[in-house]
């Protein structure tokens, strides 16, 4: 019954993970095409930045605390990048050099996303596959 928890854990703070990342990206894009000022776009991503290594420190915890190594491997190579775009105070967005790294910022987002939805779909296969194992 551990396993399935587990797996739900990881599930929903994956999700939660790309739903911000998704914010971030909508906050980008609305800047590219001028809906939206850079101070409001730079305030507003940079609010949610904190929370996505939290979200992404706790995951890799759980996944520690339950041994699952395959997934606690996947999942520290996106840790150790966000912890060294902390330690190094490049993880904010900065309101002045905002458009001269739009597209650098944007790019990341889509490579955060995609390192994330294949995570996201192991997660939901080892979700599917921990219910299974539970009703036999």
């Amino acid at each position: 019954m551990e396993m399935l928890w587990t797996w739900l854990l990881s599930f929903f703070f994956i999700l939660a993970l790309l739903c911000i990342l998704g914010y971030q990206l909508v906050c980008l894009v609305d800047l590219e095409y001028d809906y939206i000022n850079p101070y409001d776009s730079s305030s507003r991503i940079n609010s949610v930045i904190l929370p996505e290594f939290i979200v992404q420190g706790v995951l890799c915890f759980i996944l520690l605390i339950a041994r699952h190594w395959f997934m606690l491997f996947m999942a520290l190579p996106h840790l150790y990048y966000n912890v060294n775009l902390y330690m190094t105070r490049r993880h904010l967005v900065d309101v002045t050099e905002i458009y001269n790294q739009l597209s650098w910022e944007k790019k990341q987002r889509f490579f955060k996303i995609g390192y994330l939805l294949a995570l996201f779909i192991l997660s939901l296969f080892w979700l599917l596959w921990s219910i299974g194992d539970e009703y036999d």
